[in-house]
């Protein structure tokens, strides 16, 4: 196996940092897009010593762990308490919370991203419209294996400023998480009693 070039390595560090930059003073959320980008500031064409998406998640909690750890746990609590309103909303469905705001990675512009679990997505739609809360839908795809991906129903709506996208999975949806889009590993999935108990924590 080639050993791995400090240069390259000491490139793919600062790539992953401004990556991380980037999506934090950005409000960018893909990692693809905030590595491209930052090769592009950088001026790196050399594709191979772009960061993985897990080098940019460590490189985010380092920024704000360094320069707003203040700001950075007003912002996430904020999020996790309006998370966790709207986890109670549809309560009925079983949501689950994914994503930044459960991983703490979140930045002021990330949107809060729910998995609610129904036998249809209207029955959900129905259930906010009961509330008088307006929402959209939308389509969002997501790995459920390495080679296999679908496509669910996704209601977006605003709670507290801030913007909520549930995903809509059938019941049986709660046995299979996909696939993170950080690690490829199933994504990590958290009840509103488990986000509520890291909010006491202050984690």
């Amino acid at each position: 196996m080639a050993k791995r070039s400090p240069r390259a390595d000491l490139l793919r560090q600062a790539l992953a940092r401004e990556a991380a930059r980037i999506m934090i003073e950005h409000g960018v959320d893909d990692h693809l897009f905030a590595k491209r980008k930052a090769a592009e500031r950088l001026g790196v064409t050399d594709q191979a010593v772009l960061p993985r998406n897990t080098e940019i998640e460590e490189a985010l909690a380092e920024h704000q762990r360094l320069f707003t750890p203040d700001a950075h746990a007003t912002e996430l609590a904020d999020l996790r308490r309006t998370a966790l309103d709207a986890m109670r909303l549809l309560s009925d469905f079983e949501p689950r919370i994914v994503g930044p705001v459960l991983s703490g990675t979140a930045t002021a512009h990330s949107d809060i991203l729910l998995h609610v679990f129904a036998d249809t997505p209207e029955s959900v739609a129905f259930s906010l419209m009961d509330r008088g809360i307006r929402h959209r839908v939308v389509e969002k795809r997501v790995k459920l294996q390495r080679d296999e991906a679908a496509t669910f129903p996704t209601l977006r709506f605003e709670a507290d400023g801030c913007e909520v996208d549930a995903m809509v999975f059938p019941k049986d949806g709660l046995r299979q998480s996909p696939m993170s889009p950080v690690d490829g590993r199933p994504m990590r999935r958290a009840t509103a009693a488990e986000l509520e108990a890291l909010l006491a924590a202050g984690a």
